[in-house]
């Protein structure tokens, strides 16, 4: 039997021999890349190992079909020296029971890629993480009665050989909390999308002691000083920050180092590469007195009010001291000798944020070849790979600082991340980044904020455009996200271009999506579909990372200098007559809107309207909150704008009515998010507070938790932190308890100005929410971790209150 899905049957069901150009012909160091992954075959786990953990995954995404499906490793000589995944129909297979479908694979990670190859494309299933729907397996027959593939079965290559994984940041926006259940799904996960080069970064802080204390001289309390807090440790690690939010337990570095071997374990069982930290030049202040000679420097301030030395301005030890590679060859050494293994590749960032003392070409290449040395004198085999983020932000990285740090190892012992490549390709600028090996990556999201965006045009045709240049050095694609468990449509479209010759028609696999995605085709939903293609997931300019709403990011300015002028047309020329949202564009530093707000409430209303033959759905009822959310967060800016507009024209009973309906809207919001899991402050807290010891612990934990998503890093009384909200969450919980009473005293600052007759005193409103903030962080109250309420009623109560014209409530609060 043939695909149920024909319409992509052309775009991916091909063998592409012919489409690739072959490793040992391309240029630069992909030859080396080449040799690496021989190096790596020969040290992989065995066949029977990867097979069992394959089976593994298959056991605990589907348990109803574990005899249904047979693995088989087989050998890269068999998919023209590549790696690839092949579906067969089992020959065997002669009545239920008995296998029916055979999935053969290079490594564990392509068979079981292939098994969720042949679910999505053959049975309309789909693979979401839990938070954003779960997996819908509902479309999958009953074991025995699994769709046929074609006589000869399917050959499925991958075009480059690398499929990365994670951003730096990651490990503390989403992982931070999380135990081996939660990893183990999360490694499913990367598997099923065929990951196979993730990072690796739990439980490093354990190493770092062991090497600083054991052969550095260093006390338990220098560690203390330098590790920030478990919420914090990406910036900590960074050189951003240090001992903010610590100082770490030892029950902690002891927990994340077992747990961190239990990752890297499962993943060599699969297959996959684990890409391990590699030391960067990030330094206790202690070293600079055991080592008075060394070249280390402090680094300038990060963010922090008044240059607060508590808390910033780090220490780093100059590449060129040979202090630098001993540390660097001390620190691989100790992780082989935990982890008893290696894949040799080693992540290291040492620039990212931290601008070189010279622009010398040739003072950077000695940095450069200094850093290596460290890993290289560690592992024999090393290969940095390193994010090209400082080539899209800091002007300092011209053509010759670029080149200098590219080609100061040698050609294939360095791998650049593409980071922003969706957006702002560096491949394109940098010459293929100077013939130096490179990922293509998607940034995608930025502080792991919850926000429906993306490009689907681009990440679909993005990595096939750059794969195909002329002297392509291309090795992999990735999702770089520095938050995950959002926007399953883009991971989805995303994971799909490990295995993609070709670009996508996005139409056509967007149509496909809706189908698998709620394991039905409902027309009306496919066009609402359609619609946020072309508008929410069609950021064609980049900018969604300034999409801050003003629901979590009331502006801290005097509200007089906010100009609040108000377009009343739609970017689409044909208003929507059913919605009251106003297309917005003035001078203040806003929220970015990239679309037609009149078109996505549309689509709304068609999620709606088709909610009844649907609303059983976890996946559709995660959509239908989430794209509720979307709209009514963007309303509630048009709101604050209209409270903007009233305080300017001295109208006290504007903006009593407008500033109430903004905080009814908030306490709407909270209700609607509380009707799916995934929109829960709940179970963030939770998991904080579970990996404790004892109350001290779960007080620093909640604490860690809390601060993050809301006002960090530090403040004053009067000084809000200038990273206030950036890791900020549409969650229930937090908009009921932190940003609903927030609001409200700012709404409360604007009326007693109009009483009064004085002017905003931006003064006392900031001490006041400053102090509201750092209130709740320690506050200690519990929130549900558990949804409770109907989805489908309550976004369609929601759509009838704000954004129905033709419904009476609507009319009244508008009159």
């Amino acid at each position: 039997m043939d695909s149920p899905f024909p319409a992509i049957s052309l775009i991916i069901f091909l063998l592409f021999f012919s489409s690739k150009p072959s490793l040992s012909t391309t240029v630069g160091g992909v030859d080396t890349i080449s040799r690496l992954l021989q190096i790596q075959h020969r040290e992989s786990s065995p066949p029977s190992v990867q097979e069992a953990a394959a089976r593994g995954v298959l056991l605990r995404l589907l348990p109803s079909h574990s005899s249904s499906f047979h693995f088989r490793i087989v050998s890269k000589n068999k998919c023209g020296g590549e790696y690839c995944f092949s579906i067969k129909n089992h020959p065997s297979f002669a009545r239920q029971g008995n296998p029916q479908i055979l999935i053969e694979g290079t490594t564990g990670v392509e068979i079981v890629a292939g098994l969720h190859w042949y679910l999505k494309n053959w049975c309309g299933s789909h693979i979401s993480w839990d938070k954003t729907g779960g997996s819908q397996l509902y479309s999958v027959p009953n074991a025995g009665f699994l769709p046929r593939v074609r006589d000869g079965g399917v050959l499925v290559q991958r075009p480059i050989p690398w499929s990365y994984y994670q951003n730096a940041v990651t490990s503390s926006y989403s992982f931070a909390w999380w135990d081996w259940t939660r990893w183990e799904k999360e490694i499913d996960w990367m598997a099923l999308q065929g990951v196979n080069l993730p990072l690796a970064f739990t439980g490093q802080e354990a190493i770092w002691q062991k090497v600083f204390k054991e052969k550095f001289n260093m006390t338990i309390s220098d560690m203390d000083d330098f590790f920030g807090g478990p919420a914090f440790l990406a910036w900590s690690r960074m050189g951003n920050l240090h001992r903010w939010g610590g100082p770490l337990p030892q029950s902690w570095l002891d927990q994340q180092l077992i747990l961190q071997k239990k990752i890297i374990s499962r993943m060599y069982e699969l297959g996959m590469t684990p890409v391990l930290p590699a030391f960067s030049g990030n330094v206790p202040a202690s070293l600079k007195y055991i080592f008075p000679s060394a070249k280390i420097t402090r680094l300038g301030n990060w963010f922090s009010v008044e240059n607060e030395l508590k808390w910033s301005c780090t220490y780093l030890l100059d590449a060129t001291d040979p202090l630098f590679s001993e540390i660097g060859k001390a620190f691989v050494e100790q992780q082989l000798q935990e982890y008893g293994r290696t894949s040799h590749i080693y992540n290291c960032d040492t620039f990212d944020e931290n601008t070189p003392p010279s622009d010398d070409p040739q003072y950077i290449s000695s940095l450069g070849a200094a850093i290596f040395k460290g890993m290289q004198r560690g592992d024999n085999d090393a290969v940095w790979l390193m994010q090209g983020w400082l080539f899209s932000y800091d002007p300092f990285w011209e053509p010759p600082q670029i080149k200098a740090l590219l080609h100061s190892v040698p050609v294939g012992k360095l791998v650049v991340l593409d980071l922003f490549a969706e957006v702002k390709p560096i491949w394109i600028t940098s010459e293929q980044f100077y013939g130096v090996p490179y990922i293509w990556c998607m940034l995608h999201n930025f502080a792991g904020n919850i926000e429906m965006y993306g490009i689907l045009d681009a990440i679909a045709s993005g990595p096939v455009e750059a794969r195909s240049s002329v002297n392509s050095t291309m090795v992999g694609v990735g999702m770089s996200m520095e938050g995950i468990e959002q926007n399953p449509v883009v991971y989805d479209l995303m994971s799909e271009m490990a295995f993609q010759h070709n670009k996508i028609d996005v139409q056509v696999w967007v149509d496909l999506y809706s189908t698998r995605r709620y394991g039905r085709p409902v027309p009306l939903i496919q066009e609402g579909w359609n619609i946020l293609y072309h508008t929410i997931y069609n950021c064609t300019d980049g900018a969604y990372d300034k999409n801050r709403d003003v629901i979590v990011a009331l502006p801290d300015v005097d509200p007089s200098i906010i100009s609040a002028q108000h377009e009343w047309s739609h970017k689409s020329g044909k208003p929507y007559s059913g919605s009251i949202i106003k297309e917005i564009s003035d001078s203040f530093d806003r929220p970015h809107l990239w679309y037609s707000t009149s078109e996505v409430i549309h689509a709304l209303e068609l999620f709606i309207l088709n909610g009844n033959e649907l609303s059983r759905s976890n996946t559709y009822r995660y959509d239908l909150v989430d794209l509720t959310r979307q709209v009514l967060a963007k309303y509630a800016n048009q709101l604050f704008f209209m409270v903007i507009e009233a305080y300017q024209s001295h109208d006290v009973h504007g903006v009593t009515l407008l500033s109430q309906r903004f905080l009814d809207l908030v306490e709407d919001l909270d209700t609607l998010l509380a009707c799916h899991d995934g929109f829960l402050l709940g179970p963030w807290l939770e998991s904080a507070k579970e990996l404790a010891q004892n109350e001290d612990q779960k007080r620093q934990f909640e604490w860690n938790a809390r601060t993050q998503i809301t006002m960090w890093f530090d403040n004053t009384e009067e000084e809000p932190s200038l990273l206030r909200d950036y890791g900020n969450k549409y969650w229930s919980g937090v908009l009921h308890d932190y940003y609903g009473p927030r609001a409200a005293i700012y709404f409360k600052y604007l009326r007693e100005s109009l009483d009064r007759g004085e002017d905003f005193k931006l003064k006392e409103w900031r001490r006041e929410w400053i102090k509201l903030t750092n209130d709740w962080q320690s506050s200690r109250n519990i929130f549900p971790v558990e949804s409770r309420g109907d989805a489908l009623n309550t976004s369609r109560w929601l759509f009838n209150k704000y954004l129905n014209l033709s419904y009476p409530e609507t009319k009244i609060a508008l009159e």
